[in-house]
């Protein structure tokens, strides 16, 4: 990722705008200090997407509805757990 700063971001904005549209994120910074990135709409809209719930995930499965699993479990009560 690059870094700017800030006065150099403003004097080549357009710049900063074509790198962030080639989905290469640029970075502004304060003071010398990171403050802001610029990305692409598109890479923003995919980071800002809502996640997928797990019950959608799971009925994308292939084996959604599958009836010859079987899951097995112990059935013990306790475990020895190394300490």
């Amino acid at each position: 990722m690059r870094q700017w700063a800030l006065q150099d971001a403003k004097a080549r904005l357009s710049e900063v705008v074509r790198l962030a549209t080639e989905h290469e994120p640029q970075e502004i910074t304060l003071r010398g200090e990171p403050a802001v990135v610029v990305l692409a709409r598109v890479d923003y809209d995919r980071l800002t997407a809502p996640s997928e719930s797990l019950l959608d995930f799971m009925r994308r499965s292939p084996l959604y509805g599958a009836e010859d699993i079987e899951f097995t479990r112990d059935q013990s009560l306790t475990r020895e757990v190394k300490i």
